[in-house]
């Protein structure tokens, strides 16, 4: 293991979380050779060569998409993401698209830009236009969120606050979001149910083959007659073309999305954003303390917290000499890596395994420096995947 740590850094990452990385054990930036780690945001790496010293990738988001996972996953390799760290930030750029909806306001905006400065008669015009752009307010209506994780809590929240009902659905919800649900959302029984009962639905969901076209031509039309429909998840999760055709023949009264594209350019009845859900400054920040402290855990101690393709991981140190193992989930494994552990003459004082999926982790505390032949005896296991050895410093 050496002595210090190299992290590449593919985009811009927010200075205050670079600045956790120690100075004295880690060379970080865009230029860094032969890296442990690499950290991004919105960087393609689906198309690029991910050098073979990589043992770590951290994204500062909470979308993975950019990142070939299933590969890395072969390898060994852990991919952090940050969930909730920008979930503020795009709950607030939610209530803005509903109140840009309800309130007619991107087309009343394009109204008195297009009043000339010289204009004879201005107040009169307005007095005049403004009736066009009558709209309706929030409290009363009916909010459906389907995805309820930390950003769809938060909204719930903030629209209970505002007085609207909450209607909201998530087959997959987690013990910690449901703690966190206001309890006066109501509970759906499917997407459909969401999209029949609410004005305005939003969807806060990953882009999974079981999310793509989540809302489409099959469903759509269900929607309630003049509803508004919030994309601020992934642009796959929404199929444009029965969106748009919805919006032609007036179904739906608008689409406010963070996903610009050619088919939604210049549609009367789209309000595209340009990818600002995570971009505050307090999101990116928040962000790149996040996966900064989690990949400096794991290179450092080996614990896992927030991959998207490992089990979370977490053991306190009791020894100086720790080995991170990771392996598919087949039997057996533990009983071969404690067995090439004592043919080396290791003595195990504590050990944790978890798994998920196929993916298994393994950290071993040992009471004794764990040379290359013992780490090279574990990594001909069939089966094991990534072999490290991370040494207490300092």
């Amino acid at each position: 293991m050496a002595e210090r740590f190299r992290v590449l850094v593919l985009n811009q990452i927010s200075a205050g979380g670079l600045a956790r990385f120690p100075a004295e054990r880690y060379d970080v930036g865009k230029d860094v050779a032969a890296p442990d780690a690499l950290l991004l945001r919105s960087a393609d790496l689906h198309s690029a060569t991910i050098a073979p010293s990589v043992v770590a990738i951290g994204r500062a988001g909470a979308g993975t998409n950019n990142i070939p996972v299933k590969a890395m996953s072969e390898r060994g390799v852990p991919v952090f993401n940050t969930p909730g760290a920008n979930a503020n930030a795009v709950k607030e750029l939610v209530l803005a698209g509903m109140l840009l909806a309800a309130r007619n306001l991107p087309p009343a905006l394009r109204f008195v830009a297009a009043l000339g400065a010289q204009m004879p008669d201005m107040d009169k015009a307005v007095e005049d236009g403004k009736k066009a752009y009558a709209g309706y307010e929030l409290g009363g209506q009916t909010l459906g969120i389907v995805g309820l994780g930390k950003i769809g809590c938060l909204v719930a929240d903030a629209a209970i606050k505002l007085g609207m009902n909450v209607l909201g659905y998530d087959p997959d919800i987690t013990i910690d979001a449901a703690w966190s649900l206001p309890a006066q959302v109501k509970k759906a029984a499917s997407v459909t149910e969401v999209l029949q009962r609410a004005q305005f639905t939003t969807l806060h969901v990953p882009l999974l083959a079981a999310t793509r076209d989540l809302v489409s031509v099959g469903n759509v039309g269900q929607m309630r007659a003049g509803s508004v429909l919030l994309n601020f998840s992934r642009e796959g999760v929404v199929n444009d073309a029965a969106v748009l055709a919805a919006l032609d023949r007036k179904h739906l009264a608008w689409y406010v999305c963070d996903f610009p594209s050619p088919a939604l350019s210049g549609h009367p009845g789209v309000i595209a954003l340009p990818h600002l859900g995570a971009s505050t400054r307090e999101a990116e920040e928040n962000c790149a303390l996040m996966v900064v402290d989690q990949v400096r855990d794991f290179l450092e101690h080996g614990n896992v917290a927030n991959a998207v393709n490992f089990p979370t991981v977490a053991m306190a140190r009791e020894s100086a000499h720790r080995v991170a193992i990771a392996n598919a989930n087949v039997p057996n494994m533990l009983g071969q890596i404690s067995t090439a552990m004592a043919r080396a003459g290791l003595n195990i004082h504590n050990m944790v395994n978890k798994s998920r999926g196929d993916m298994a982790y393994t950290l071993v505390d040992v009471d004794s420096p764990v040379d290359a032949t013992a780490l090279a005896d574990i990594a001909r296991i069939e089966g094991v995947l990534s072999v490290r050895y991370l040494p207490l410093v300092g």
